[in-house]
């Protein structure tokens, strides 16, 4: 019933949306047509809580569906098939105006004739709803715009204009404010303020935020919760560190951040450590940051996870590690970032903090790469993934997301 849910909990219910091959919209009488074969399925069955009162943030690339499905919770896309609850209400068939949702959009979409106050004030003008003058003047100090309310939006920057973006939406009241990449017109610096001024606003107010997103810092700074999506479906769900640290799937493990893949298979249990053979040799996984047991697999490290030594003597005990030759370094100021050529031609990709305790390594130094297994992870593989090092990313070399894949040399230094 309605009332056992919280009136901001947002549920979406096998929410699927096909467009024609023509860009034709399949609503609910298209079905028919919808089923031929013939078009994109834009979001494909999605189920989805997101709690009342939390930040939760939809993250993925263009194309993956996660502005479509922020329309269709609008009300702005019909669903071809599907229901979207809040509350435990069915508002699937509702107008967007009857929707108690409200969206602010990455183009801020202010009334350039009117000023900040009447920009602020005009959903509550057009409900009739009384004391306006008090309700703005409230919502422009928690956004900190006290004394701008008679200023014209083409007169703020940047940052201005999405607080009164963010005030006129949340003026209303809404169950739910729906955010479509609202920073995304915004320099670095300023988008990193106002990524802090988003969540204060969101602790202040307690409304459930709905964040799209192709950014991965901001999902990770800003939500209490992540869903990555891909090919309109959610490929994993849960908090930034989580995802982050144990990602399920290779695009997971990529696109939240960058991974170094192995190609592997499975070749037994040691313990509590799961044995995998890549390459010809051998590696071992924790079995709890394992996500299968079976063949083939993919062994994971994260780039910042692996450590530079100039020889093997110098790799830790119990560590795993890998010989090869800087083939690129860059200098980022809070880190470099190296490209590590094994003796396989595969490229394993190493982040270094700049901390000012280990000096540069320069281009074409022999090297060994070395990280302990708990900081490793296995995902499910496939028959393709054999042979030599993969790429499931953007692209191998500095800046993309590499792959490795074993030297001529032990896996394992006991």
């Amino acid at each position: 019933m309605a009332s056992e849910e919280p009136a901001g909990q947002l549920r979406l219910v096998d929410l699927t949306k096909r467009f024609g091959p023509t860009g034709r919209r399949f609503g609910p009488t298209s079905r028919r047509s919808a089923s031929s074969g013939s078009g994109v399925t834009a979001v494909d069955g999605l189920d989805l809580s997101v709690p009342a009162g939390s930040f939760f943030a939809l993250l993925g690339p263009s194309g993956c569906g996660k502005t479509t499905t922020l329309r269709m919770v609008a009300g702005l896309e019909e669903p071809t098939s599907g229901r979207v609850l809040l509350g435990g209400e069915d508002i699937t068939g509702l107008r967007p105006y009857r929707r108690p949702v409200n969206t602010v959009f990455q183009s801020y979409a202010l009334f350039p004739h009117l000023d900040v106050f009447e920009n602020v004030a005009f959903g509550l003008r057009r409900r009739g709803v009384p004391d306006v003058a008090g309700q703005v003047r409230r919502m422009l100090a928690l956004v900190q715009l006290d004394g701008y309310d008679r200023q014209r939006p083409t007169r703020l920057s940047g940052g201005q204009q999405q607080r009164v973006a963010l005030a006129r939406a949340l003026v209303n009241r809404p169950r739910v404010l729906l955010l479509d990449e609202p920073l995304g017109a915004l320099d670095l610096a300023l988008r990193r303020r106002m990524q802090l001024e988003l969540q204060r606003i969101q602790t202040e107010v307690g409304i459930t935020f709905v964040h799209v997103t192709h950014d991965q810092e901001e999902a990770m700074t800003l939500a209490d919760t992540v869903a990555v999506m891909n090919a309109g479906r959610i490929e994993q769900l849960g908090p930034p560190a989580e995802l982050y640290e144990f990602p399920a799937t290779a695009f997971v493990a990529n696109f939240l951040g960058r991974s170094n893949l192995l190609a592997g298979t499975v070749r037994g249990r040691g313990g509590d450590d799961v044995l995998v053979e890549a390459y010809g040799r051998r590696f071992s996984v924790p079995v709890a940051r394992s996500r299968t047991l079976g063949a083939p697999v993919l062994l994971g490290v994260r780039p910042e996870k692996v450590r530079l030594v100039g020889a093997v003597e110098q790799v830790p005990d119990g560590h795993q590690w890998l010989d090869g030759t800087v083939g690129d370094a860059v200098y980022l100021g809070v880190s470099t970032q190296y490209l590590v050529r094994t003796g396989q031609g595969v490229e394993l990709s190493v982040f270094a903090a700049a901390d000012g305790e280990a000096p540069r390594i320069p281009v074409g130094s022999a090297v060994v790469a070395h990280w302990h297994p708990r900081h490793a992870f296995l995902l499910a593989g496939t028959d393709t993934d054999t042979g030599t090092g993969i790429d499931t990313g953007t692209g191998t070399g500095i800046g993309g997301a590499a792959s490795a894949g074993a030297g001529s040399v032990e896996a394992t230094r006991s």
